[in-house]
């Protein structure tokens, strides 16, 4: 088969590796495409695929001018499909439903946030994909009659144990022994982070001096202020992984290294406007015990992280729980390639039974 996959962030990378590289294995033929950002580039070039960018590293803001990408951008794909006639397209990104409802082909959407949370990318996209591909939490409004719910996360497609092993050595050989916070900033300039809150430089600031007797890491999508480039986490980005495993704490304004962190089992809190809004980490919070979304209130996520540090038990217990919640959860990746190869049939099996699914453990 001729599979076209679309990925729009670092996390989709990921989201999608070892899918790709299963399918390569077995002699299928994968294009990839991209829409630049951050170190989405630099992760595929770091794997060796080969990929075509669509759109570019965005450097204006604003409805209009992203508008005006993703136009130019499905342009783009739209040739690209004409010439490469994949079977199916696959991917997170708007312009896959709209080239393939042009070409008719089939095209798979794997969403993970809630419609409300992303409403404007889902007016655009679900009415002409063929198929939503969803965390069961995740709701998709109205178009919930094309959804296919998995048990699952988008994260568990690289972080399930089947994929992925973490690597203390290489942890300890590149940060010593010393425990460690790890912080995560994100720039919040996506369409739906308008007027968004997350880590300021003030609470970056006492977060650090209340951490002061852990070495500190941080992780940042925007550029660092001069007062905090020492404490940049310099490591090679697809190891991120390991050393997000092995950190005391993770504190971040990022849904996604939060949603990893939990799914690791790493004491996490997230610290944004976005609290309570996201199904998946609602579901990983209040089902499971193994993340804790607070609001932009400074007294109390340091009341929190002060519980967090006295008590004794947090790490054994956030393992524990994460036991529990893998008990109950399918290895993501063998799913997809299940059902992408066999699309779609495979969307019939599901609907038919959706149990179907726990034949992927």
């Amino acid at each position: 088969m001729r599979f076209l996959f679309a990925l729009g962030h670092p996390a989709h990378f990921h989201l999608y590796k070892y899918t790709i590289s299963e399918l390569l294995n077995e002699g299928h033929s994968v294009k990839i495409v991209i829409s630049d950002k951050d170190i989405l580039r630099k992760l595929l070039l770091d794997e060796k695929y080969e990929f075509e960018v669509v759109a570019a590293l965005d450097i204006k803001n604003g409805l209009f001018f992203k508008g005006k990408k993703l136009f130019k951008s499905t342009a783009k794909l739209f040739s690209i499909c004409r010439l490469y006639k994949p079977d199916i397209l696959i991917g997170c990104l708007t312009q896959i439903s709209w080239v393939g409802f042009l070409l008719r082909i089939p095209s798979i959407f794997n969403a993970e946030d809630d419609m409300t949370y992303t409403f404007l990318q889902g007016i655009i996209t679900y009415p002409f994909i063929s198929t939503i591909l969803a965390p069961i939490p995740t709701k998709v409004g109205i178009f919930s009659f094309k959804k296919i719910g998995y048990a699952g996360y988008h994260k568990l497609a690289y972080l399930h144990p089947n994929r992925f092993q973490s690597n203390s050595e290489l942890v300890t050989n590149t940060v010593g022994h010393k425990p460690y916070i790890l912080f995560r900033l994100v720039s919040l300039n996506a369409y739906h982070d308008v007027n968004a809150k997350g880590i300021s430089e003030e609470t970056l600031k006492k977060l650090i001096i209340l951490f002061k007797k852990y070495n500190i890491f941080i992780s940042s999508e925007k550029p660092l202020k001069s007062d905090f480039q020492k404490f940049k986490l310099k490591i090679n980005e697809k190891n991120i992984h390991h050393f997000l495993d092995n950190a005391s704490f993770f504190i971040g304004d990022s849904q996604s290294m939060t949603v990893e962190a939990a799914l690791l089992g790493t004491p996490n809190i997230k610290y944004n406007s976005f609290f309570g809004r996201i199904s998946v980490l609602e579901e990983l919070e209040n089902v499971h015990g193994l993340t804790k979304g607070l609001p932009p209130d400074e007294d109390l996520l340091f009341k929190t992280i002060n519980e967090y540090i006295d008590d004794s038990q947090i790490h054994s217990r956030y393992e524990e729980q994460r036991q529990i919640m893998l008990s109950s959860k399918i290895d993501v990746t063998a799913f997809f390639l299940w059902f992408y190869k066999n699309y779609p049939i495979s969307k019939k099996i599901m609907k038919d039974n959706p149990d179907y699914q726990y034949n992927f453990r």
